[in-house]
């Protein structure tokens, strides 16, 4: 899943037949998983820890005062114009290709607003169940950490709530960027911070140490083991840090005579780059979200965990006492 059109060709493919999108597994998966985060939790109504499940049924009961839910009650899942299979599967084509939105809508055959809250509300839950699921990996992460910054323009023109229609669904027809207004968009500073399978990626304003640059080397610490060393450019901002500190020096060398290099943060800009391109702008909000979610995914993936983790994020939100 490489090539932006490939959201185009594998549509054609499901109109012929070839391919049949099935996502009662995925409904099945994610109904048992929930039902375990259920057995743990306390009762959402009373707080007494006697939640009661059963296989054949998609409810859930407390024995103490006969709240009966929903397995999905609390959760992204919940009260959707999509199933829960068809939710989990819009976010993993949304994180994890290069199809757009609205390539994501016209696969599903659902409308694009539909799919767009869908995927925000849980692209936001998975941002914050994922370092309790991250710590239940228990990976010994040796190394330096390699921090790096990259520019990255964000649109002026995007952001809206509810999302604009563009021309194929209603908006103006006058092509390009001509047919919106507005002042372009500000620069963002994409900081990454790589680790052996860990991988955190921020879109910030600026490339101040204590506001902007610090945050994401404290994360990548509190995500993995304490920070030994710490490999950067020769920026002067990362010059105020705390940590034992290597720098090379790019107008010199990419690698020091001592090994130092940040070749791996690099490399982790050329992917990301493509994949934020495939939203045709992002405002600093959207910019600075995608580009966490980027960073998870891509960690969770490094990692080898499997469809259950983002199962797992996304339910930690909603069952905080269970973890």
């Amino acid at each position: 899943m490489s090539q932006p059109a490939f959201g185009k060709m594998l549509q054609q493919l499901v109109d012929l037949g070839v391919i049949e999108l099935q996502t009662k597994p995925l409904d099945d998966q994610i109904e048992r998983r929930l039902k375990k985060f259920w057995e743990q939790a306390p009762c959402p109504e009373c707080g007494d820890p006697s939640i009661q499940t059963w296989p054949s049924s998609n409810r859930v009961i407390c024995r103490s005062c006969g709240f009966k839910p929903v397995c999905t009650y609390g959760t992204p899942f919940h009260e959707k114009h999509l199933s829960s299979g068809e939710v989990l599967l819009a976010f993993i084509l949304y994180a994890d290709t290069l199809l757009s939105i609205s390539k994501i809508a016209t696969l599903l055959d659902r409308a694009y607003k539909t799919v767009y809250y869908a995927i925000r509300e849980v692209e936001a839950a998975v941002q914050r169940g994922f370092p309790v699921v991250w710590n239940q990996f228990q990976q010994e992460i040796d190394g330096p950490v390699q921090i790096d910054e990259s520019s990255s323009v964000c649109s002026g023109y995007k952001g809206q709530d509810p999302p604009r229609d563009s021309r194929h669904r209603g908006g103006s027809s006058r092509s390009g960027r001509s047919r919106w207004r507005g002042r372009h968009g500000d620069q963002i500073t994409l900081v990454a911070a790589c680790r052996d399978v860990l991988r955190v990626v921020h879109g910030q304003l600026g490339i101040s140490y204590e506001t902007d640059l610090d945050p994401v080397i404290q994360e990548a610490e509190d995500l993995s083991q304490p920070l030994g060393e710490v490999w950067t450019d020769g920026l002067q901002a990362y010059r105020q840090m705390e940590y034992t500190h290597q720098i090379v020096v790019h107008d010199e060398t990419y690698v020091s005579p001592d090994g130092v290099h940040i070749n791996q943060v690099e490399c982790l800009f050329s992917l990301i780059k493509p994949w934020l391109r495939k939203f045709r702008g992002l405002s600093k909000h959207g910019l600075e979200q995608a580009a966490h979610t980027f960073g998870i995914i891509r960690s969770l993936n490094l990692a080898g965990a499997s469809l259950v983790s983002v199962i797992d994020c996304l339910a930690m939100g909603a069952f905080p006492s269970s973890t």
